[in-house]
Formats: C-alpha cells, sequence, structure tokens
C-alpha cells in the first residue's frame, strides 16, 4: 500500500515540477529581458493557439468528430470577455471564466441540432454557424464594434502590454490547467464513454452509451476551451475584430491537430507551438510563407497520416525513467571498468 502511494505521489510530483519550471523560467527570463519582447510574444501567441488546438482536438480527435466553426466560438469568448470586462466592470480573472461558460452556452445551442449529423454534414453546418457569428459581430455595431472592431482598454490590457512576463503567465498557466483537467477528465467514466463513441457508435450504444449525449460533452467542453482561449486573446492582443471568426482561422487551429496527431494533446501542443514560431520565422518569405502549411499537410498525408504522435500521448514519467536508467548504465559500465 505504501509502495503505490508513493508511486502515485512520484507519478504526480514529476509533471508537477515540469510544469512549474515551463512555466517560470521563460517568465523570468521574460521580466529580465533574456527573451525580448518580441519573442515572448510569439511565445506567448503559441500558447494561446495552444488552447485553441486543444479545443479543436476535443471535438476531431477525441469525440470524433469535424468541427470548422472553433474560429466563430474563439470569438465569442474574446467580445464577452471585453464586454464584461469593459461594460460590466467584472475584474479579468471573472471575466475569462464567464466568456468561457458563455461560450459553451453558445455550443450547446449549436450542438443540440447539429451533432446527430455526421463527417461532412457537421463539417458544412459549424462552418454555417461560424459565419452566422461573424456576420453578428460585424452587424451589430453597438455592442462589438462592427467591422472596425473592439479595442481592449482596461488597465489590466495596458499593464499586459507594458510587462510581457504577465501574458505569459496567464496564458501558460491556463493552458497547464487545461491539459491537466482534460487528462483527468479523459480517465473518467465520462472521457472513457467518450473514447467509446469515438472508436465505434455503433458498438458503444449497443453496451448502453448514449451516442448523442456523450458528443454533446465532449462539443460543450470543446466550446469552453475556446471560448477561454478566446478571452486570452483579447487583453494579449488588446484588439479584436470579427475576422476573428473567419474560416481561415479555423482551418489554421485543424492544422495544428492534423499536424500533431487527432487524438494527441500534447502532439497538438506541440504543432501549435512549432507552427506559430514557423510562421514567424519565415516572415522574410512574406505571402510565400503562406504555401509552408500546405506543403507540410501534403507531406504529413504522405508520410505520416496519423501525424507527428497519432494518439500517443508524451509522458514525462516515462521519460525521466528512461533518463535515470541511461544514467545508471553509464556510470555503472564506468564503475565495472574501475
Amino acid at each position: 500500500m505504501a509502495k503505490k502511494m508513493s508511486l502515485t505521489l512520484r507519478n504526480m510530483l514529476i509533471p508537477f515540477v515540469i510544469a512549474v519550471v515551463a512555466l517560470v523560467v521563460p517568465g523570468i527570463l521574460i521580466k529580465f529581458g533574456v527573451i525580448d519582447a518580441y519573442t515572448a510574444q510569439i511565445l506567448t501567441l503559441g500558447g494561446v493557439n495552444a488552447i485553441m488546438a486543444i479545443s479543436v482536438n476535443i471535438v476531431c480527435g477525441i469525440t470524433g468528430q469535424l468541427s470548422l466553426g472553433q474560429a466563430g466560438l474563439m470569438a465569442v469568448g474574446a467580445y464577452a470577455c471585453i464586454i464584461f470586462s469593459e461594460n460590466a466592470a467584472i475584474p479579468l480573472g471573472f471575466s475569462i471564466v464567464l466568456a468561457g461558460l458563455l461560450t459553451a452556452l453558445v455550443g450547446f445551442l449549436i450542438g443540440f441540432p447539429t451533432l446527430k449529423l455526421t463527417g461532412d454534414y457537421l463539417a458544412i453546418v459549424t462552418l454555417g454557424f461560424g459565419e452566422i457569428i461573424r456576420v453578428i459581430l460585424v452587424n451589430v455595431r453597438g455592442l462589438t464594434g462592427g467591422a472596425n472592431g473592439k479595442r481592449f482598454t482596461t488597465d489590466t490590457a495596458v499593464l499586459m502590454s507594458i510587462y510581457p512576463e504577465l501574458p505569459w503567465f496567464l496564458v501558460i498557466g491556463v493552458l497547464i490547467a487545461v491539459i491537466i483537467l482534460l487528462q483527468n477528465f479523459l480517465r473518467s467514466s465520462y472521457g472513457r464513454a467518450i473514447l467509446a463513441v469515438r472508436e465505434d457508435e455503433i458498438a458503444a450504444n449497443s453496451n448502453g452509451i448514449s451516442v448523442f449525449k456523450y458528443k454533446m460533452i465532449g462539443f460543450v467542453i470543446a466550446s469552453f476551451v475556446a471560448g477561454i482561449g478566446g478571452a486570452l486573446y483579447a487583453p494579449f492582443i488588446g484588439f479584436i475584430k470579427p475576422e476573428l471568426a473567419s474560416y481561415n482561422r479555423s482551418i489554421d487551429y485543424l492544422i495544428f491537430v492534423v499536424l500533431g496527431g487527432m487524438g494527441s494533446t500534447t502532439g497538438s501542443v506541440l504543432a501549435a507551438f512549432v507552427l506559430t514560431a514557423l510562421q514567424e520565422i519565415l516572415r522574410f518569405l512574406k505571402d510565400y510563407r503562406l504555401l509552408i502549411y500546405p506543403l507540410m499537410l501534403i507531406l504529413v498525408m504522405l508520410f505520416r497520416p496519423q501525424g507527428l504522435l497519432g494518439l500517443k500521448e508524451v509522458s514525462f514519467v516515462r521519460a525521466w525513467d528512461k533518463s535515470v536508467a541511461f544514467v545508471q548504465k553509464k556510470f555503472g559500465k564506468k564503475e565495472a571498468e574501475k
């Protein structure tokens, strides 16, 4: 019993330490100017994109549906965060959570009539809802600023623009929390039921699993995560426009998931950071850099159709064990030679 508890504590402690290091060390480097403000902005944007990649992965990789409207849900979260913070004078932390909950409600309203569809039909309908959200944002000018967009002007947003370490801690902290909560959810009975629906709807239904119910749960959770991503994007960038809900953005987030591996959370996060950085590194190519995404997708589809990680997840505990075993083996040989 004691050994089992010790093993559980170790399995929790290793990822916790790595998460703290990944959050704190870059934050300190940004604070003291070792990482400049421009690089910090790219890394933080990578964190926002990673949250959106997780949202798409929940729908496409974990639930097994194809949605092309996640950017629309992100826009709902972004605008809701600004409205809650500026119009209702709600603190930013509460505004982010409320924006996520509102987006989850919008996701429920969208999912209720559409999740009985599958495949291309669901993709077309969610694409249509994304465009509806964009058109509404353009035309409700009194609340959203119309086509000119809306600026985030609260004191918190100003502080985030002055101190680049603040958005880093906020965005990456939320990203880590989302990953932890999602991984724990997938190990629960609800998570296993969703995975069963993804693998075989007929078999899941024959075992008493309500296919529509668990599809809806997955879609609402994905909508909540998309809303959180949008709510973090708004104060970080400081200005948003209805184009945030465009079809092209939804495709960008889908590319992260396809490249990283449909169903792999760590794969989606890794692809989001790599492609966000790559887009900036190749900025000297101007518009030609937009050819990189299609070219990478073609290569992935030809040589690695399951994505970089497929359904696998990066395990820090396994990596630690292998590192320890390697060190012990290396030093063991040296001791034997002596």
